[in-house]
Order: structure tokens, then C-alpha cells, then sequence
């Protein structure tokens, strides 16, 4: 079932991407081998697949995520391989007269031979390739062979071959046995295989993407863009840019642009096709059309168009594009300090980015299934979220990641692939980056999700902050001008000629973080990345007081939760943050860990149970992150994005995700979602004094009910206040602010708790502040009463205390099921009760639930 959902959903989107029209499509999916090229034995593959997968299926290695399994496979990489299959082009297929072979994804360095000719030569994971087969089919058998090479035999000579050497600092070198060899860089593949503080040394090889034949008679429509030359409430003033190759020279034929939605024809042209390529453009517009918005401001509608070719009433070709109609506008004008902006205009309105930055899914790229990209879209809109950053040590996405980020409403910051690197930009393969990026763009340009094209990540400040350039100075200037001669190439002339030239309508921006060319980033001017809580140790309410116009990146680390870990860690043995499976799940190392512990020590209370220490960082993780989000918020219209990092995993490991590898929420997933809603109210307590604010996206003003109570632990309440309040449109607003003397009088701080509530216009946001370190509160130890009552998918849980319980987590051993809530604390007789969608019974429920708090470590 999984395999046939694959293969459908992968044909819908190829079909709606509209790479070509009018032909027949047979796929090569199915009879593969592959072997070791210095073998002559055979196993069977599955393609799309991997060389990883393929030798797990055939049981030749063990999982390579499992406990120290990593370290058992780093011979693969070393391995040329051999991937072979034999196939009877279809009778419809053999009699076209224009035959193609496609490569949606050769991973990487690659020779394809069919019947014995060598066809292409590739060297570039991210590219679509193309060939013409028609002279070398026969009508019987065909046999097609492609010879993978070791990326790193390949690129072993050009790291020997150069006097200097270029910075990668997360290449894991020397867990695959290569020593100071840093070879990412040369190899246009996803850099995250080579290792990454979150991620595995897992250097793969094969056919990663879908392999067909394509066949078509007279005319093919290679490409269509719909140019969005101008978007308003009242019109869309569009372009279709269509992109064939005809056979022979047509005169007088027909364009047409169809609504498919209705049958009727927007617009026709007249014209004359020459054989060969043509490129036609023909102008429309539509009158009061229907905009599409990002998750929280309105539908993501979407139109579905036809481009049609007509001659006498006969359709030559066709081809169908969804697209949707809106203005994304990137704002990098002066403050009034003269400090450069950074924020997104959606048709007309400021949008507050609220998002997070994704990774590949998994280190073995054809394992994701169309229903783990649906899962993963939808988490980021279930907690609010209207922008998504894919980082560039990974991937170009799947079609299918676009398709359900334009469904959903959620906006794509896109990385080109570059990530903490310099690279060699220049000859064959600077010319390899320029294809790559042609292909992409020219891929992905048609969806409304696409709000910004980035250069790389990191790239430009690890040259200039660093100290990369300084430490090439002192090695040889000649080596340090070469260096930054070719980063200049590659960013400032490469990328952006490619952006303007293909889709000149979208933004470009170099680098992530960005300020100027020829420096690394202030944190000041364009987006930050803000690494002072963690790396710098600062203390997690430095997120209060440190500010930029759009932060990119921040983060906190935290440990999978126990029944994650114990999926590739069963054994209580390896139940030790600093034992040795353990530490190989943890890309960060011994630093990571340390840093873990000090904020651990520094503001909680550091459990030696190994399964509460794991709650412990979801908790201190949670909190951070809506720290962070909150602050970002109250500072609108300063401040106006906050993309979290990171969403997800590719393997099992400690990571800044807040969703695991296996798909499970952590703790800060459940705050983020609340901290992300539309309408919120935020404290900032400094000093003596506690303001509120009232946040909302909402494009209309508000009338809401704010409340203010102040408890002690065991339930006395010592302050209470309520009042309407008027909550703006699109902003953050202080509503209320008094001094703190005055709401917690005599009270001793370290036994209170204050509690903000914002009822409006259907929202009903509700948080607690509090005016001490965490491990400095005087929790009592808890008493949670529980009560279960079913549900139509689940069950209702009720919990009550008569104390203050901080930081409720609930787990069950059951990996279908689902919280609507958790990471929640319980206010003194007050009941909070959350759903949980599960097949387990009463009895299972009761057996399996696990309840943790801070009260009790």
C-alpha cells in the first residue's frame, strides 16, 4: 500500500510541477541489482533507493542508526557500486518519435551505460538530467547499468591536488576514517552526509529520485511560468512564459490558457511555432481573484491552470500548472536609526514570520514516505506556524514538500545548498552550481509557497566572524584573496544572475545571517542568527533583552524523550547522557553535553534519574523556546520573524529539534504551538515593574478580556484583576503595567506564581510567569488526581491538584498515540484537561501512563 501511494503521489506531483506535457512516461523502478564494482555478486535494489538501504534490506550491514551501528558502515562510502537493470521499452513508448531518459536524482558522482554506450556522465546530486535515448533503444531488451563512484576516491585528488584548504566545519572527517580530508566541499551532495553536530557520517550513494522513459510525437511543452508581474484584492495582472520544442514549424496555431476549475479559457494568442525551442509569452489577468495567504491570514487558495496548444481545433500539447496568486514582498528599507530591515509582505500586509528551519528527514533520503512529509508539514501548522526555512546543508525538497507547504499556507524560506562552508567556486564546478540552481528554480518558482531564495547558510560569516579568513591570511593572503574571490562569485554573481534571469519576481538574499557584502553578519542589520543562549551560556532570559529585526535561527538542545531513546538504546546499560551510545547520539559531543548540564545546573534542578534528566532538557528546551518567541512578539513591528531552530531530525539523536526523529512532539513543540497563536498576552517583568502586552496577527481590531492572578504555590491567591481591554490588528500592544510591589506585596517571590489570561475573538491564551530562577521555586511535592473519560478517538484526561504543579509531562508506550496538549503546569484546584487520540484501552491507559514534574525531581 505504502509503495503504490508513493508511486501515485509522486506521479500527481510531477504531473502538476508540469515538467512535460502531451507523451507517454514509463518508470524504471522496478528489476534492479546492485553490487560492489570490484564483486561480481548481485542484490537485489530498490529504486528510488540508496546503497545504505539496500545493503540493510539484503541484511549485509545493521541498522546504522541503532546504538553504535554508525560506526560499522563507514566502509560504504569507500565502495564503488554497480546498480544494473534490464527492461522492454512499452510498445506505445518504442514507436515516439522523441525518446528520453530522465534522472530526477543521481546521487552522485555517476556513469550510465545503456546497451553498452555510455550516455552521461553525472556529478551533481541536486540536478535533473536529461537524455536522449531514442538512438540506443531497442525494441527487445535494453539493458541500462550506472557505475556509482566513491565521492570519496573522487574527491581525495582535488583535496591532494591543492596547496590550501578549504573550511568545513561540520565534514565528520574523522569518524569515516579520513582524517583532516575535509571533502564535502567538493562534491555538490548534500552536505549533511558527511556528519553535522545533529546528524550521522552517512555518505551515500544511488538512484535517490524517480528514473523514467519519457515519449512524445511532434510537440512537448517542456515548461510553463506564470509570471506575477502585479497582484491586488481587485487584480492579478499574470504572464504564462511557455517553454517547447516542436518537430516542425506550425503556423497559425492557438495558445490557450484554461481555468481547469471552470472549463473556460482566460486568454488565447495566435502564433507561429518554430521547429526546435520556442519560447512564447502571453499576458492575463483575472479580475478580483481569490489571493492566497499563509497559515493564520486566510485560505491558501489555489487555481490550477492549462496551457494548451491548438491547431484546427486538435490539441497539439497541454500541460496543467496549480499555482496561487499573491505579492510576497521582501522589505529591506532603513529604520529609523538607519539600521536595515528585514520582513515579508503578504499582498499588501506586514506578515510576523512565526516558523522554525527543517532538515532532511532522514540521512536516507528515499525513506520518507509521502505520509512522513504530511505528518511533518502538518505539525509546523498545527503549532501556528506560517513560514518554514529549508537549511542548506540538506536538500532541494520533493515536490510533494512544496505541494503541501502551498496547500497549507505555509511560506518557504529557501536555502540554495551551501552550509558553513567555503567552497571552490569556479570552472566545471561553479558551472555545476549554476545548472543546479537553474533547475531548482526553475522547478519550484510556479508555487506560492516560495517567499525568498537564500544564498547559503552560515557561509558568509564563518569567513568574516569565525576567524576563517583571518586564519587563511596567515597562512598565505594569496590563498585568503582566492577564497573569498570565489565567495564573492558564487553569491553575489552566480546566484542572483540565475534568480533574475528565472524568476525575476522572487527575492534573493545572500546569506543567512546577512548584512553586507565583504563583512559577516552584526545582528543588527537583516536577520541574526542568535547563538548567544547556548553556545555563549547566557542565561535563557537574555532572550528578553537581546533584539534584532528578524532572528532566523536560535535555539536550545534536549534529549529524544525515554521512549524514543529506548527504540535505538533498549539497553539500560546505555542509559548514561555521557556513556558511549549515548554520546555517538549526540553530535555536539562532550561540549553539547556540557552545556546541557551547566543550564541544567545553572536555572533547573539536574535529575540523576536518566529518565527524568531526559524530561528535564524538554522542559528547559520548552521554556527557552517560548522565551524566545514571546520576546521576538512583544517587539513587533522591530522585530518581525522568528524562525526557531530546528523542527526535525534525520536520525535518532539529542538535537535543538522539537519534534524527535520519530515524529513524536517534544515538550517545546506544545509550547511553541502556544506561543505561536494569533492572538496572545506576553509578560515582560524587569526590574520592578511587570508589563503585558497584548499580541495579535489578526488583520482586525479585537475587543478581549484580560486577567491577572497572582497565587502562592499551595493556592492562595494574593492578587486578581480583570478587565476589557481593545486588542489592535496586526501588532503588539501594551495593555497593562504596574509596579510588581503592588501585585505580590510581602510574598516571597520564590513562592509565586502569576498567571496571564487573554480571552479574544475565540482565543483563549493563557500562561504563567514567574519572578525566580526555576530551580530556586518552592515547589511542593504533587498529588495529581486524574480522571479518564472516552472519547470519540480517545480519551479526555482530567488532571487536578491542590498544589502548584509545574511542567506536567504525560507519556504513554504507545507510538500512535497523540496529545492535543502537554508540557502544561496545573494552577491549585483548578482542573486542566487534554485529549489523547489512542487505540489503547482504559486499563492500557492506566497501566502505561507516565506522569513527570518538577515538583517531583
Amino acid at each position: 500500500m505504502e509503495k503504490s501511494l508513493r508511486i501515485y503521489l509522486s506521479l500527481f506531483c510531477l504531473l502538476l510541477s508540469v515538467q512535460f506535457s502531451a507523451g507517454k512516461r514509463q518508470y524504471l523502478h522496478d528489476g534492479w541489482t546492485f553490487g560492489q564494482a570490484r564483486s561480481l555478486t548481485r542484490y537485489p535494489a530498490k529504486v528510488p533507493g540508496v546503497v545504505h538501504t539496500d545493503l540493510l534490506a539484503n541484511k549485509l550491514i545493521e541498522d546504522p542508526y541503532f546504538r553504535l551501528n554508525e560506526r560499522s558502515v563507514q566502509w560504504v562510502d569507500k565502495e564503488d557500486w554497480i546498480y544494473e537493470n534490464t527492461f522492454e521499452v512499452e510498445d506505445d513508448l518504442i514507436e515516439c518519435d522523441n525518446l528520453r531518459l530522465f534522472f530526477n536524482g543521481l546521487d552522485t558522482y555517476a556513469d550510465i551505460y545503456l546497451n553498452d554506450t555510455k550516455i552521461l556522465n553525472a556529478n551533481n546530486m541536486f540536478r535533473r538530467w536529461e537524455i536522449d535515448v531514442k538512438p540506443y533503444v531497442n525494441s527487445g531488451r535494453n539493458h541500462l547499468k550506472i557505475y556509482f563512484h566513491s565521492p570519496l576516491k573522487i574527491d581525495m585528488a582535488k583535496w591532494e591536488k591543492l596547496p590550501y584548504q578549504y573550511f568545513a566545519s561540520n565534514d565528520q572527517s574523522e569518524n569515516g576514517g579520513m582524517f583532516d580530508r575535509k571533502l564535502s566541499i567538493f562534491a555538490r551532495k548534500a552536505g549533511y552526509h558527511y556528519g553535522w553536530d545533529w546528524g550521522p557520517r552517512l555518505v551515500t550513494s544511488g538512484i535517490w529520485r524517480e528514473v523514467f522513459l519519457d515519449g512524445w510525437n511532434n510537440m512537448r511543452i517542456n515548461d510553463t511560468h506564470y509570471r506575477q508581474r502585479e497582484v491586488s484584492a481587485k487584480k492579478a495582472a499574470l504572464t504564462d512564459v511557455i517553454h517547447l520544442t516542436s518537430d516542425k514549424l506550425i503556423s497559425n496555431a492557438t495558445v490557450n490558457v484554461r481555468d481547469k476549475a471552470s472549463g473556460k479559457i482566460i486568454v488565447s494568442k495566435k502564433c507561429d511555432i518554430d521547429k526546435g525551442r520556442n519560447d512564447i509569452s502571453i499576458d492575463f489577468s483575472i479580475r478580483n481573484p481569490r489571493l492566497w495567504w499563509c497559515n493564520g491570514l486566510g485560505k491558501p487558495e489555489l487555481y490550477t491552470f492549462s496551457t494548451e496548444i491548438e491547431k484546427n481545433g486538435e490539441i497539439l500539447a497541454s500541460n496543467d500548472e496549480r499555482i496561487g496568486i499573491r505579492s510576497i514582498r521582501v522589505v529591506t528599507d532603513k529604520d529609523s536609526n538607519g539600521n536595515m530591515q528585514f520582513y515579508f509582505v503578504l499582498n499588501g500586509v506586514p506578515v510576523f514570520a512565526k516558523g522554525t528551519n527543517y532538515i532532511p528527514q532522514d540521512n536516507f533520503l528515499p525513506s520518507v514516505t509521502p505520509e512522513r512529509y504530511k505528518a511533518t508539514i502538518d505539525d509546523a501548522v498545527n503549532a501556528n506556524m506560517n513560514m518554514v526555512r529549508i537549511w542548506g546543508g540538506g536538500i532541494y525538497e520533493d515536490d510533494l514538500f512544496y505541494d503541501l507547504c502551498d496547500e497549507s499556507g505555509l511560506m518557504v524560506w529557501q536555502d540554495f545548498m551551501f552550509a558553513c562552508s567555503v567552497y571552490p567556486a569556479q570552472g566545471d564546478w561553479l558551472e555545476s552550481v549554476r545548472n543546479e540552481a537553474i533547475d531548482n528554480v526553475c522547478r519550484l518558482r510556479n508555487h506560492p509557497c516560495i517567499a525568498l531564495w537564500c544564498g547559503g547558510n552560515e557561509c558568509l560569516d564563518a569567513w568574516y566572524n569565525w576567524g576563517w579568513k583571518r586564519k587563511t591570511y596567515e597562512i598565505n593572503p594569496k590563498y585568503a584573496d582566492i577564497i573569498e574571490a570565489e565567495l564573492n562569485r558564487q553569491y553575489f554573481e552566480t546566484l542572483p544572475e540565475v534568480i533574475a534571469e528565472y524568476a525575476p519576481e522572487s527575492f534573493y538574499w545572500p546569506s543567512s545571517p546577512f548584512t553586507a557584502q565583504g563583512q559577516g553578519s552584526d545582528g543588527i542589520n537583516g536577520d541574526r542568527h542568535y547563538w548567544t543562549v547556548w553556545h555563549r551560556k547566557a542565561p535563557i532570559d537574555s532572550y528578553n533583552r537581546d533584539m534584532a529585526h528578524f532572528f532566523s535561527e536560535y535555539g536550545m538542545q534536549s534529549f529524544p524523550e525515554y521512549n524514543s531513546v529506548i527504540k535505538f538504546a533498549p539497553d539500560t546499560e546505555d542509559h548514561n547522557i555521557d556513556g558511549e551510545v549515548m554520546m555517538s547520539h549526540q553530535r555536539g559531543g562532550d561540549h553539547a553535553n556540557k552545556l546541557i548540564e551547566w543550564y541544567l545546573d545553572s536555572e533547573y534542578r539536574h535529575p540523576q534519574d536518566f529518565s527524568d534528566c531526559l524530561y528535564a532538557t524538554h522542559v528547559m528546551q520548552a521554556d527557552a523556546m517560548r522565551t524566545a518567541i514571546e520576546a521576538h512578539r512583544r517587539n513587533r513591528p522591530y522585530c518581525m520573524g522568528s524562525l526557531l531552530w530546528q523542527h526535525n531530525d534525520c536520525w535518532p539523536v539529542a538535537s535543538w529539534s522539537t519534534r524527535d526523529y520519530y515524529g513524536k512532539w517534544k515538550a517545546a513543540h506544545y509550547l511553541v504551538k502556544k506561543s505561536f497563536e494569533n492572538v496572545i498576552a506576553s509578560a515582560d517583568i524587569t526590574g520592578d515593574s511587570i508589563k503585558v502586552y497584548a499580541i495579535s496577527d489578526l488583520l482586525t481590531d479585537k475587543t478581549g478580556t484580560l486577567t491577572i492572578d497572582v497565587f502562592t504555590m499551595d493556592g492562595t491567591k494574593v492578587y486578581c484583576e480583570s478587565s476589557k481591554i481593545t486588542v489592535p490588528a496586526n501588532m503588539s500592544t501594551k495593555v497593562w503595567e504596574l509596579p510588581l510591589q503592588s501585585i505580590v506585596k510581602s510574598h516571597d517571590y520564590k513562592s509565586l506564581v502569576i498567571n496571564i489570561g487573554l480571552e479574544c475573538d475565540g482565543y483563549n491564551h493563557n500562561g504563567n510567569y514567574y519572578l525566580c530562577k526555576q530551580k530556586e521555586l518552592k515547589l511542593n511535592p504533587s498529588d495529581i488526581k486524574m480522571e479518564i473519560n472516552p472519547a470519540s478517538d480517545g480519551y479526555i484526561l482530567n488532571l487536578k491538584s491542590d498544589k502548584f504543579v509545574r511542567a506536567v509531562w504525560l507519556s504513554v508506550n504507545d507510538d500512535g498515540a497523540k496529545f492535543n496538549d502537554n508540557c502544561f503546569d496545573l494552577l491549585p484546584g483548578i482542573t486542566q484537561s487534554c485529549a489523547i487520540k489512542t487505540d489503547l484501552s482504559p486499563t492500557e491507559i492506566q497501566s502505561r501512563l507516565k506522569i513527570q514534574c518538577l515538583n517531583n525531581i
